[in-house]
């Protein structure tokens, strides 16, 4: 029998426990090396599927490593040795982190080189392997009865790592002063950061004759371009929060071309299909008509970051495009009054009720975008007219929507003239028929539409011709004759249109 006194030791770790421990340890380590250049081969897609799972799985190992710390510093106040009970816990953690780290290298990988040219990734990738390694060590330690000391050092250690590795983890996603951008003035003194963080990005003050760059381009680039082409998250190695470094180019060389438009590889990239994994900006609101005419005419006059506008020709259409951006002249972040853009709290709180009853089905593009993408895929059949209803306040704000082998009727379909900013729009393996394509006809946005495996025919086709935005048709396995879609493709020049069939 032990003492009250006495530590209460586990039993000791099998060998071949110890074996398959050291050898994670090496395999971990060796990954980065062994794979290589991510841009050198084309991954399988099966790296992409089980990559993007990573944002899920890392929460795992968070919780529980600081549900063990607080265990042990529960331990160490009352001065107690270690207990054997949070060997399983822990086993638990280490098995989670060693799962989340693999997640997110397949994440790495399978990126294309999008994340290969940061350092802050980088970093947040050796981060996630040490911590992984220490915890495998720490699980080593507690599990070979070494002594409460070198466990609890180790434990300290690990969860010391993963909160460095956690860190830029949320810097990649939000931004490196995410957690900080409105910190008090105290605090931001206390971590010696700069008291005017907040009032960054000020517009320059209007003159008679502005500079093209900064009053009409930098904004464009800023909505669309910026936020996954800056510091700490340089997407293909390339940069665009300035001129010097988007004309320096990322892999794949500079994005732009002074004076050729046409061969800059920003604009060959907008002008790709929204389908197309290489079209960009692959998330946020695409780039209106009016914003890539403005780019090309700058680009195609020189792309001088100095110009004015009266030092460059200003053909009569690209002026009134000008004019008809309301936010080309305005400030695109200043203090932090100052996010109107975003969703609001009422469509926050509308989200979350409906989320409720639907989780994951509905979210918003990103988080300061107060537009949503809705997916009925993981409840196909199950989802029905009643529940699409639900949806009707909603609407406006949708610019995706899944409703593929759902069991929707024409009737609920009815509603979808509310859906005025929908720019995807999948209906495959629906019951839907030509009855719906009279409300889809009407959608002034919609850019992408799958009909395949539906009953649409010629009469329901026909309707789409006068959808002139229409970038994207899919009538792979309709009744849609041959006849009807060289019409389509005569009324809609700019629109590619899939049938399974060879031209």
């Amino acid at each position: 029998m032990q003492s009250d006194g006495e530590e209460s030791r586990p039993r000791r770790v099998p060998f071949f426990g110890t074996v398959l421990g050291l050898l994670a340890v090496v395999v971990l380590v060796s990954m980065p090396f062994v794979s290589g250049d991510p841009t050198a081969r084309e991954w399988p897609d099966w790296v992409r599927f089980l990559g993007r799972f990573h944002p899920v799985l890392l929460h795992l190992p968070i919780g529980v490593f600081v549900l063990v710390l607080l265990q042990e510093l529960w331990l160490m106040l009352c001065l107690k040795p270690t207990h054997a009970g949070q060997t399983f816990p822990l086993v638990f953690g280490v098995i989670s982190a060693v799962v989340a780290v693999l997640a997110g290298f397949l994440l790495y990988q399978g990126g294309g080189g999008d994340y290969a040219g940061s350092d802050l990734v980088q970093r947040h990738l050796w981060g996630g392997i040490a911590f992984a390694v220490v915890a495998i060590i720490t699980l080593l330690v507690r599990c070979l009865s070494v002594g409460s000391l070198w466990y609890r050092v180790l434990l300290f250690g690990s969860v010391g790592v993963m909160t460095f590795a956690s860190h830029d983890g949320a810097s990649i996603t939000h931004g490196e002063n995410y957690l900080t951008q409105y910190a008090p003035a105290p605090i931001r003194k206390l971590l010696g950061l700069p008291l005017d963080e907040e009032k960054t990005k000020i517009p320059p003050a209007p003159t008679a004759d502005p500079v093209v760059y900064d009053t009409h381009i930098a904004p464009i680039l800023e909505r669309r371009c910026v936020s996954c082409h800056k510091e700490g998250k340089a997407k293909g190695k390339l940069r665009m929060d300035t001129f010097e470094l988007m004309l320096k180019g990322g892999s794949e060389g500079p994005s732009l071309v002074p004076g050729d438009s046409a061969e800059s590889l920003i604009i060959q990239r907008i002008e790709l299909p929204e389908d197309d994994d290489e079209h960009m900006p692959p998330k946020k609101p695409d780039i209106t008509e009016d914003e890539l005419a403005v780019l090309k005419w700058w680009i195609d006059a020189g792309a001088d970051p100095q110009a004015t506008l009266s030092k460059l020709s200003m053909p009569d259409d690209i002026k009134a495009r000008l004019d008809a951006m309301p936010a080309a002249e305005a400030p695109v972040e200043t203090t932090k009054s100052n996010h109107s853009s975003g969703p609001d709290e009422a469509l926050k709180q509308q989200v979350a009720a409906f989320s409720k009853e639907f989780p994951g089905a509905l979210v918003f593009e990103h988080e300061d975008s107060p537009y949503l993408d809705f997916s009925a895929v993981s409840m196909r059949g199950n989802f029905t007219d009643a529940h699409f209803a639900k949806l009707s306040g909603l609407l406006p704000h949708l610019v995706s929507l899944d409703l593929s082998a759902t069991d929707l009727s024409d009737a609920a379909l009815q509603s979808l003239d509310a859906a005025v900013n929908l720019k995807k729009l999948r209906l495959a393996e629906t019951k839907l028929t030509d009855a719906s394509m009279e409300v889809v006809a009407k959608l002034p946005a919609l850019k992408s539409l799958n009909l395949y495996g539906t009953a649409v025919t010629d009469a329901g086709a026909r309707r789409l011709t006068t959808v002139k935005s229409l970038k994207n048709l899919y009538l792979w396995q309709t009744a849609v004759s041959p006849q009807v879609i060289e019409e389509l493709r005569n009324a809609l020049p700019d629109c590619e249109i899939i049938t399974g069939v060879e031209n």
